[in-house]
């Protein structure tokens, strides 16, 4: 059974059964990293009671497949997964997930750290956080060139 590579989806997700599905029955793996995003009860300074994720459906699986693609071209991997909810989401609730496997583990840290950098500054979501002062949306992407610069990756060509 393949496993999907990226899933945009409301549902939560269980670590342990995605990776055990990523690296189901293929000998060769060595190493597995991976990488757990939750929702904080704080940003900008300001309480969050909530937040809303959105996306544009087919774009931005589009935009991680292609990522993922680009992942298996730098480093020496057999595979990687990423889950990203979207919807209301709630203090400790998960957010996202970014697996990866390879024969050895510095091509893992590698990888995964590269499709986060990736996935936090470049990733097209959107977020309306709930505040004491009232609703906000903020674009969650996050600048940050040396991310990017890391990687050889501009804003404008990611």
């Amino acid at each position: 059974m393949t496993v999907a590579r990226v899933s945009i989806q409301t549902e939560d997700f269980d670590l342990q059964a995605e990776i055990a599905a990523l690296r189901a029955g293929n000998p060769r793996v060595g190493a597995v990293c991976s990488f757990i995003g939750t929702v904080r009860d704080r940003n900008d300074g300001s309480d969050i009671a909530s937040m809303e994720l959105e996306h544009y459906p087919g774009m931005t699986e589009k935009a991680i497949e292609s990522m993922i693609d680009e992942a298996h071209r730098r480093f020496d991997i057999l595979g990687a997964r990423v889950i990203h909810r979207v919807g209301l989401l709630q203090p400790l609730d998960q957010i996202m997930m970014v697996a990866v496997i390879s024969a050895h583990r510095g091509e893992s840290f590698r990888a995964c750290e590269f499709l986060m950098d990736y996935l936090k500054t470049q990733a097209p979501f959107w977020k309306k956080e709930q505040t004491p002062e009232g609703a906000r949306w903020v674009d969650a992407r996050v600048a940050d060139d040396a991310a990017l610069s890391r990687w050889g990756i501009t804003a404008n060509n990611a």
